[in-house]
């Protein structure tokens, strides 16, 4: 899958001068190295209003705009966040909004590669009646729910699709980390933990947890022999 990056002026180049080529030019002499960290952020809050009641029909319709929707005015990135930045080789975000305004936000004048594999998995309301409403909030756990144990996918991406996509997104950040130095993800907070998920299973421990919340950031090590 293709990748970009994402210069301090907002604007698109190819990824090839950033990671992909260190993967390439670095050479057998890093392999002896330790990998580096992988930390897993989430955004920080997008500019949309949760306060209002919602039919499921409603919902999707705000949860379509909410994909769209850039940061909230204001905001600034924690201090411990952006350090790990400072002393990451790379920054990545997925294609969306927040996810880049929230990676500008913590990587200064350093390059971005955007990479659409880290975008959210889908929430897709179930096809409740009209009467029936519920905040953004709560839909949001509905419809994770409903999507993550009864593949209520609505014609978007499945459950098995979005795990291989997170396995995929794991190799791809073990193999940044692999050539030493350490990895910031700032994407979102279900598909963060859904890669999580996938880099214990390749025997990466999770060495430090803020939790889910906006901005909040979850820290992986490879452990030593």
């Amino acid at each position: 899958m293709s990748s970009e990056a994402l210069n301090a002026e907002g604007g698109f180049a190819p990824a090839s001068q950033g990671s992909e080529a260190k993967l390439e030019s670095d050479g057998p002499a890093q392999t002896a190295r330790r990998p580096g960290a992988i930390t897993l952020a989430r955004h920080g809050e997008p500019d949309i209003s949760r306060k209002v009641s919602l039919h499921a029909a409603e919902y999707a319709a705000w949860w379509a705009r909410y994909e769209l929707t850039g940061l909230l005015p204001g905001q600034r990135a924690p201090a411990g966040l952006c350090a790990a930045a400072l002393n990451a080789d790379l920054i990545l975000c997925s294609t969306r909004l927040r996810s880049i305004e929230s990676a500008r936000a913590i990587a200064g004048e350093r390059e971005v590669e955007s990479d659409m594999r880290f975008i959210e998995a889908p929430l897709p309301p179930p096809h409740w009646p009209r009467w029936f409403k519920l905040s953004p909030r709560h839909w949001g756990v509905v419809s994770r729910i409903w999507w993550w144990f009864f593949n209520h996918h609505d014609g978007q991406e499945r459950r098995k699709a979005a795990q291989l996509r997170a396995d995929e997104a794991a190799d791809y950040l073990i193999a940044l980390a692999t050539t030493g130095g350490d990895v910031v993800l700032i994407a979102h907070g279900f598909f963060n933990f859904m890669i999580g998920l996938s880099l214990k299973r390749r025997g990466w421990s999770l060495a430090q947890n803020q939790g889910h919340k906006y901005w909040s950031s979850r820290r992986f090590v490879l452990p030593g022999d």
